[in-house]
């Protein structure tokens, strides 16, 4: 019998794998708490962990059992009640609830412990913002990074152990060896070929030429088996190169409406669906750049902290935030080298003479320059001007335009995977 014993340190990561699987089987019950999580916490907590709770009927393992099968005869005992052909009558009180034990959890699906456990603020994020992507992300040019990529480029004759290519320098050393000993071995024959001349009684001149010939070719022998099997020559190393890797240059604006109109409530939700949009730029993309700007009857590009924090309001000109929008990707970000994406949220209103200039800085300025523009429309009521404007835009530009109205926090969540889903080619 052969027994295996494991000497390998324990680590506190050791149940890494199982983990991994684990959360994998269970991934639509910790997709739901996850999703629930986001709906009832504020922004601020929105990167920590969360406790998972699993009922016991979600985790419990089929089990399987030798039934009786086929046909059986089976004789029961006697007794003084009944006669063949009567029938058994059911128990009294069966089914009516009266009764007094605990009863089968695992039947009634009731008084069943949960099995709770708790995933990392990472495990959070990644169940979070799981397939989701910006849409139409196209590779402008090559960007100043540290993106690169290493691809074959032949073969060195220096190199690193690691990357020693044993066929190409097996191939080397046999070709060395044919070459070094190619006239040595044609000599060789040459000479066997004159062994086969001499025919026996062999004059004295004769034998002292046949043994000067057979030590020639014992001298020739040794020579050929003195060349090396491989030598430092015959070494080749797989060579690579390091190649610039084009990388996406994009930028999202995120335009929030702080008006008057807006109220706390009407606020709240469209940080939090900013702050989500920002979390998912941050977690999926290393390489894109966030502009936040503001606007009541002006706008402002302004920093994270005063996009989220601030408190300030006015009127309402969704206008100037547009063409802020416009004058930036001018200035700063070249439609034909940036990956440019729009993210706005409001509650639909806006001055009535206004709403011209919207149409006319969407349709001509912005729309026809980005990759995917999303407008969120939050609040109970009816659909605003604003709404009706846009709604007329996406006839045009259905590939990268797209809306949806939010009511509550609670359908913030879903309503942001459904604006930036993982299209499917």
């Amino acid at each position: 019998m052969a027994y295996i014993i494991d000497r390998r340190l324990n680590s506190k990561n050791k149940s890494t794998v199982n983990r991994q699987r684990f959360l994998e089987r269970y991934k639509k019950q910790i997709r739901k708490s996850v999703s629930d999580a986001v709906a009832e916490r504020g922004i601020t907590d929105m990167e920590r962990g969360e406790n998972i709770t699993i009922p016991k009927k979600d985790i419990s393992e089929p089990s399987f059992g030798h039934g009786k099968g086929g046909k059986r005869d089976i004789v029961h005992v006697g007794n003084k009640e009944f006669v063949a052909g009567d029938k058994i009558p059911r128990p009294e009180g069966e089914g009516s609830g009266g009764g007094s034990g605990e009863g089968d959890a695992s039947n009634t699906g009731e008084g069943m412990d949960e099995f709770a456990f708790q995933i990392s603020q990472s495990e959070f994020l990644e169940f979070m913002f799981e397939d989701l992507e910006l849409p139409n992300m196209v590779k402008r040019q090559l960007m100043d990074s540290d993106s690169f990529s290493y691809r074959r480029a032949g073969f060195s004759e220096v190199g690193n152990p690691n990357q020693l290519n044993i066929v190409r320098s097996l191939r080397s050393a046999h070709g060395r060896k044919i070459a070094l000993g190619a006239k040595k071995r044609r000599r060789r024959r040459e000479l066997r070929e004159q062994l086969l001349g001499f025919v026996e009684p062999l004059s004295k001149v004769e034998q002292l030429e046949k043994q000067a010939i057979e030590e020639e070719i014992e001298a020739l022998t040794r020579r050929i088996n003195a060349i090396p099997f491989i030598d430092d020559y015959d070494l080749k190393y797989n060579l690579t190169v390091k190649v610039p890797q084009p990388s996406p240059k994009a930028v999202m604006f995120c335009i929030m409406d702080v008006s008057g109109s807006m109220t706390q409530e009407i606020k709240d939700t469209a940080k939090r669906f900013f702050f989500l949009l920002y979390l998912f730029l941050q977690r999926q993309y290393k390489k894109i750049e966030v502009v936040f700007i503001r606007h009541h009857t002006s706008a402002m590009e302004v920093d994270e902290e005063t996009f989220f924090y601030s408190r300030e309001t006015g009127g309402t000109v969704v206008s100037s935030a547009l063409r802020l929008m416009h004058e930036i990707i001018e200035e700063r970000y070249p439609h034909n080298q940036w990956n440019i994406y729009g993210a706005q949220a409001s509650d639909g209103d806006n001055w009535q003479g206004d709403i011209e200039k919207c149409h006319q800085v969407m349709s001509q300025s912005l729309l026809p320059l980005v990759q995917y523009f999303t407008y969120v429309e939050i609040g109970g009521r009816d659909v605003q001007s604003l709404w009706h404007l846009y709604q007329s835009l996406q006839k045009d530009f259905s590939d990268s335009f797209a809306m949806s109205q939010v009511k509550n926090n609670s359908e913030i969540y879903p309503v942001f995977r459904e604006l930036f889903h993982r299209q499917t080619v």
